[in-house]
Formats: C-alpha cells, structure tokens, sequence
C-alpha cells in the first residue's frame, strides 16, 4: 500500500547510504538512487546531502521522512487490523516512560493482556518526547507519561498522581530523618535522570521557583535507566531524586529510604496518553480499571 519510494527513503535514511539501503531492500543501488531522484523531482526539494562517506538528511529530507514514517505507521496499522479482524486477535503499541517502566505499570499491562483473549502488547520505553512524537506518527496506540502533553494533537486521562523524593541509601547520614533540606543535599553526592526526563525537568523547575539551581548542587552522575540509579543509591554511592512510585518496591522491603524535600513540592500526574482519533475507548477504561484494581491491591500487599 506504501508507495515503494517511501519505504525506500525510510531505508536509505536510517542506512545513511544508497548501497547499504539497496542490500536491505534487495534492489540494485541505482534502483534506490532511482527511488530518491523521483522523489525529489516530485516534490521539488533535495532529500539528502553527503557528508564524508554518509547521507545526510537536509531539513526539507527531515520533514519528508516524517511524513513517510507517519504513513507507514498508518500502512502497517491498517494491515495490522484487518488481521485482527480475521484472526480475532488484537495488538496494542503501548510507549512508557523510564520511570513508568520501573513502578507497577508494567504489572498493569501484563494483568489486562490476560485478561483479554488473544491480546498481544508491545511495550517501546523511551523519553516523553520521542513517546509523543510516535503517538503523533501513528508509530504507538497508547503512552504512559508523567504529566500532560501541551501543544499537540494528543488527548489524556489521568491514572494516578505522585511526587518526587529524595531516595537514598539505609546507610546515609540522613536517612534517620524525617526530611532532607536543600542545604543538606547540596552537600551529597547526586545521581540524576537525564536532563530530558520528565523526574530532571519537575525537579528543576522547582527549584528554579525557589531561585535554586542544580548547578549549585555535586552531580557525580546522569543516568537514563532508573533501574541503574536504585542500585547505585543501594550501593551508597549517591543520592537522586525520583518519583515515589518507582521505588515502592524498594521501600515496601525496606531497601531504600525516601525523604521529602524543604520548600519542594515536586507532585507530578501520571497519564494514559493516546491520539485523538483513537477509536477504542473500551481498552482505555479496561487499563484504567485494572490500574486501579492493581494499585489497591499493592497498596493493601505493601503498605
């Protein structure tokens, strides 16, 4: 159904070369050069430029790419459907973030995969943005994203909120106390979330608020994966800021300590994100329900 120069810019694009797209897509390389040329003879603007011994993509490539991966992701939908349609299965693209895939979200979509027959999930971790951004592209049916998307062609339900605490080691100085103030955790070693994630950019804006900065603060490290971050903290080898819901489990067992923070008040949404035109409301009340079903029931295990 897609037009066959799309899926070969898509190809060239991410091979930065014609030859190497052209082995892929078992075509000669001047068949793939082909491909390109028509394409910008149709559209009247120049796809790549080379750069050393790779192709770039000029800005004008940038948006055509979109454009081609937007309609593949709609392509790949379509036969995606028509297969449930006559396999009575169902499938479902579902993006979390870092710190979703580290609370119970993942417990959440496993629960309703079984308690739908024949459901199949797929589950794509990444930033908020780039989550967004394959929502926006049809690439993803459903995200799960701490707080709302602004300025896009998004829609959201809320499915819990949380906030931010200081997790440390058992073995830390401060972990007796009821609180952490910003004079104390300046003076701990820090390991953050990236400054991209949604956790580093709540936590800035807070303290900026407040006429604070984490420049003023002793980051030994930025690190993407949450997990990663909990076993260093275990390990005593810093302190972090992260949301409460990533560490219940930790917490619950008594691995880790969370302290709020003086003058912070890092409250957070957790949402199920979702397209506009998504036509299946009953999927999104199923998650939502087992959510809350999945929630009580830790909370009543753990708490």
């Amino acid at each position: 159904m897609l037009d066959p120069k799309l899926k070969t810019l898509i190809c060239t694009a991410e091979q930065k070369s014609f030859t190497s797209a052209a082995k892929l897509l078992s075509l000669t390389q001047p068949a793939v050069s082909h491909h390109i040329r028509l394409l910008e003879e149709e559209l009247g603007v120049k796809i790549f430029a080379r750069n050393k011994n790779e192709l770039i993509l000029t800005p004008e490539g940038e948006i055509v790419l979109r454009g081609a991966r937007r309609m593949n992701a709609i392509c790949e939908r379509i036969y995606s459907e028509l297969s449930d349609k006559t396999h009575c299965l169902t499938r479902l693209r579902v993006g979390i973030t870092h710190t979703a895939e580290s609370n119970l979200m993942t417990e959440v979509l496993a629960r309703y995969s079984q308690s739908v027959e024949h459901m199949t999930i797929k589950i794509i971790t990444d930033t908020i943005n780039n989550l967004y951004a394959m929502l926006e592209n049809y690439e993803l049916d459903l995200a799960i994203t701490d707080g709302k998307p602004v300025g896009r062609e998004l829609r959201s339900l809320l499915l819990d909120t949380d906030y931010l605490v200081c997790v440390m080691s058992n073995e830390n100085q401060l972990a007796s106390r009821e609180m952490v103030t910003l004079g104390e955790l300046k003076k701990q070693k820090m390991i953050l979330r990236l400054p991209t994630s949604a956790t580093r950019i709540l936590f800035e804006s807070q303290l900026d608020g407040i006429g604070e900065s984490t420049a003023d603060f002793d980051i030994l490290l930025e690190v993407d994966s949450v997990a990663a971050i909990k076993d260093l903290i275990r390990k005593n080898l810093g302190v972090s800021i992260l949301a409460r819901s990533a560490c219940m489990d930790e917490l619950s067992k008594g691995k880790l300590t969370a302290l709020p923070i003086e003058n912070l008040s890092m409250v957070r949404e957790t949402n199920l994100v979702y397209h506009d035109d998504f036509g299946h409301e009953e999927i999104l009340k199923s998650i939502m329900k087992v959510y809350r079903e999945t929630a009580r029931a830790y909370t009543r295990t753990y708490m």
